[in-house]
């Protein structure tokens, strides 16, 4: 098996799981924090929607700077329901579906870069950067668990039964 077909179904596998903790985001707690240094809920759950975009810039990107200096500053429309939440997590496997479609295993093997006001923070070969955010994501469903926990949502099967969810996901 090639990097790019292994890469789609290890996408399937996770937007599966990220659905499934998507769709229990209950509104009107998009300011939730379970402390003050946490990263809010509405935040934490727009990033587990669009991290899989992240694919797509791996793939069809050289760098990306996420603060350029004097270049303008990604602000994405805000998502406040599961629903629309769920529509972002569509559009973005979309876009990484599609890319990983038109590359070749020689591509995913060339290095790209993260810049930071135009500094390189990082600079990995495509195919690690493509690993890492699905490990990214899994990391940061998991917070989604927890915080769904506390504001006394359900917890869905994602590897494994839970106390809301006998199923295995």
């Amino acid at each position: 098996m090639n990097m790019t077909d292994w890469f789609l179904s290890e996408l399937d596998s996770e937007a599966a799981k990220s659905r499934r903790v998507l769709e229990q985001v209950p509104e009107g707690k998009r300011d939730f924090k379970p402390h003050e240094r946490s990263m809010a809920f509405g935040y934490l759950a727009e990033l587990v929607a669009m991290i899989p975009s992240w694919v797509g810039m791996a793939v069809m990107l050289d760098e990306l700077d996420i603060a350029p200096v004097d270049g303008p500053k990604y602000k994405p429309q805000p998502m406040n329901t599961s629903t629309e939440l769920i529509a972002g997590l569509d559009k973005a496997v979309a876009q990484a579906r599609e890319a990983l479609q038109q590359t070749t295993d020689a591509h995913l093997a060339t290095p790209w870069r993260l810049l930071v006001g135009g500094k390189t923070v990082m600079e990995l070969s495509r195919h690690v950067v493509i690993r890492d955010t699905f490990l990214h994501s899994a990391h940061h469903r998991g917070q989604m668990t927890v915080y769904l926990r506390l504001l006394g949502a359900k917890v869905p099967s994602v590897y494994g039964p839970t106390a809301d969810d006998q199923s295995f996901g």
